[in-house]
């Protein structure tokens, strides 16, 4: 993705209600199903917290729109993380 134009920034709801911004940081095709990586925009400068670190949604196709989901178990969570730290800290390197 370019950064020719600046960062990409969405709100979500959260099951509570509460609106959160989050910054898009990448994406990635895993098993047939899309990801997306995101910071919290309110915590840009802290990634190392791990309260407020990588968040990790999929994209899933309803009625012909891609919406964003939270992923189904811990296990696919743990393996796409693992493929997002790979491909992040692979860029940083080969900056």
């Amino acid at each position: 993705m370019s950064e020719d134009f600046g960062p990409t920034f969405i709100t979500v709801t959260d099951d509570e209600g509460n609106e959160i911004v989050l910054e898009f940081v990448d994406a990635l095709e895993h098993k047939g199903q899309m990801y997306q990586a995101f910071f919290p925009a309110e915590t840009e400068g802290e990634e190392d917290d791990p309260d407020n670190g990588l968040v990790i949604l999929k994209v899933i196709h309803e009625d012909g729109e891609d919406l964003l989901s939270t992923l189904d178990s811990d296990e696919e969570l743990e393996e796409v993380y693992d493929l997002f730290m790979e491909s992040l800290f692979s860029d940083e390197d080969g900056q």
